[in-house]
């Protein structure tokens, strides 16, 4: 069964505090190790009141030190906002603290609005402009160092950090492909392109040393829950934030309405249900059968699920939920391959 892995935002919920969430999120850390997730990242968004994981790096390195398997990195850093060099640094000094537990997402966009996109990196055009080749700058930092070589990252040089792409359009599909590098589609909220990007990515890979084939992660939101009807209401948290963003309105992650209908226009419901289409919601039976078959659809090598909710307590169970999910499709796909009885071998023996 492919990998299962998790992406937080360190969500900070209406009533709650950043230290809160913070502390939330290691928590979800833990829980998740337990269950066997495969990886834990964090994603850089700034401005943001409902959101505390601003900097990255500091959150994945609190994350890494309480846990002790469970690889953690950037969902992603925007890389246009840093100098490829400071990034170099800070996860080198990441993977040397951690060793082989780190992993560097990278992603092209702001992760704001363009005023604080402004305040971060002054020149909005060059720096967006120059990510592929900000790319491997940052790459060529994680390589051993040459004779001669005057700037190094240090730590950083040799520790060969596994670099990711994510996009949520088809610019970061052709990026990965031409760089050999894994791929990961934000599936969770920019569901349009994804069978293109998918498509783009697989046919145009190139070899690399870090990557012989191509590797492509979807995300996914999983509200699971005991019920159908408590996971949609539970998932009205998520239906709120993603609409008062729209509204031009971000806070922190309202709490559950009984009726999601009475909150926002048809038209506002309807741009959430196209933007969260992969959004798979109910009980354990609902979320399986679902999730089943989006993995049979689209076969990608590793998913990634993410989910707004406001109590810990249900965000801790829907991933535990999530987690029987996987080892029953993992049950399932031993057993169809699962080797017939010879029943040549078993005549013989008989008689």
């Amino acid at each position: 069964m492919i990998p299962f892995s998790v992406l937080d935002l360190s969500p900070i919920p209406e009533g709650f505090t950043a230290a809160d969430a913070l502390k939330n999120t290691l928590s979800l850390a833990q829980h998740v190790e337990r269950l066997e997730f495969t990886r834990f990242w964090l994603a850089e968004h700034h401005n943001m009141t409902g959101i505390a994981s601003a900097a990255t790096s500091i959150v994945i390195g609190h994350v890494a030190a309480g846990t002790k398997t469970i690889r953690v990195g950037s969902g992603g850093v925007m890389l246009p906002n840093h100098s490829p060099l400071v990034i170099a640094e800070q996860f080198g000094t990441l993977a040397t603290l951690f060793p082989n537990r780190i992993d560097l997402g990278l992603g092209r966009a702001p992760g704001t609005d363009q005023l604080t996109a402004r305040a971060l990196r002054r020149d909005l055009a060059s720096s967006s402009d120059r990510f592929p080749q900000d790319v491997q700058e940052l790459q060529m930092y994680f390589e051993d160092a040459v004779p001669g070589q005057q700037v190094r990252a240090v730590p950083g040089a040799g520790l060969h950090v596994p670099l990711w792409i994510l996009g949520s359009s088809l610019f970061g599909a052709q990026l990965a492909a031409m760089l050999g590098l894994p791929f990961g589609f934000a599936s969770h909220f920019a569901p349009e392109q994804m069978e293109a990007a998918l498509a783009i990515y697989r046919a145009r890979f190139e070899p690399s040393k870090q990557l012989e084939s191509p590797h492509a992660m979807l995300t996914v939101n999983v509200i699971a829950s005991d019920t159908d009807e408590d996971a949609r209401r539970v998932f009205t948290s998520q239906q709120q934030a993603f609409t008062n963003l729209r509204r031009g309105v971000p806070g922190p992650l309202p709490r559950p309405i009984a009726n999601i209908d009475d909150f926002w226009s048809p038209t506002e419901k309807a741009l959430s249900v196209q933007n969260l289409k992969y959004a798979f919601v109910g009980s354990k039976e609902t979320v399986q059968a679902n999730l089943k078959a989006f993995l049979e659809l689209h076969k990608p090598d590793e998913l990634m699920i993410t989910g707004h909710i406001h109590d810990q307590a249900a965000r801790l169970r829907s991933f535990e939920i999530t987690a029987e999910i996987r080892r029953d499709l993992a049950e399932e796909e031993r057993a169809s391959f699962s080797p017939a009885p010879n029943l040549t071998t078993h005549w013989s023996s008989a008689n």
